[in-house]
């Protein structure tokens, strides 16, 4: 429960750049179609981390050096797809599928997602708020 509790209550990311972008396209999936939180997770943060890597390199190479132990004698590209490619790999050990395909959904979502999205005035998420409705709409896609 306290790990809970700091999870949710921000704290251990005062002063922190957050991006919440994946989970907020995550909130209108499951609106739409019912998929629960870690499914939407799933789908949308491997599509999400391919399309803002550039965007995210620093924090990617970090990702890749503490969670999976990539070895640095990788290029950074190498290292950053690899752990994009872990991480999937991770939630399909979990049991936990990863594309929009494996739930019976296909490219009719993309419009719905964005157009909820767009109601619900998330046009500008992620730590920087460049994650566009085009640019959710490029993530959403490549999840299909």
């Amino acid at each position: 429960m306290w790990t809970a509790t700091l999870a949710l209550n921000g704290l251990i990311g005062s002063g922190v750049p957050q991006d919440w972008s994946t989970h907020m396209i995550g909130h209108e999936i499951t609106a739409l179609y019912g998929l629960d939180h870690a499914q939407t997770l799933a789908i949308v943060l491997p599509s999400m981390l391919k399309i803002m890597q550039k965007d995210k390199t620093e924090k990617l190479l970090q990702y890749s050096d503490r969670i999976w132990n990539i070895p640095k004698n990788l290029s950074d590209g190498e290292r950053i797809s690899l752990a994009i490619e872990k991480t999937q790999d991770f939630f399909e050990a979990m049991g936990i599928k990863t594309r929009f395909s494996d739930y019976g959904l296909g490219q009719e979502v993309i419009e719905k997602i964005i157009a909820g999205l767009k109601a619900h005035k998330m046009i500008k998420l992620g730590e920087r708020g460049k994650v566009t409705p085009e640019i959710a709409g490029k993530v959403l896609e490549l999840s299909l």
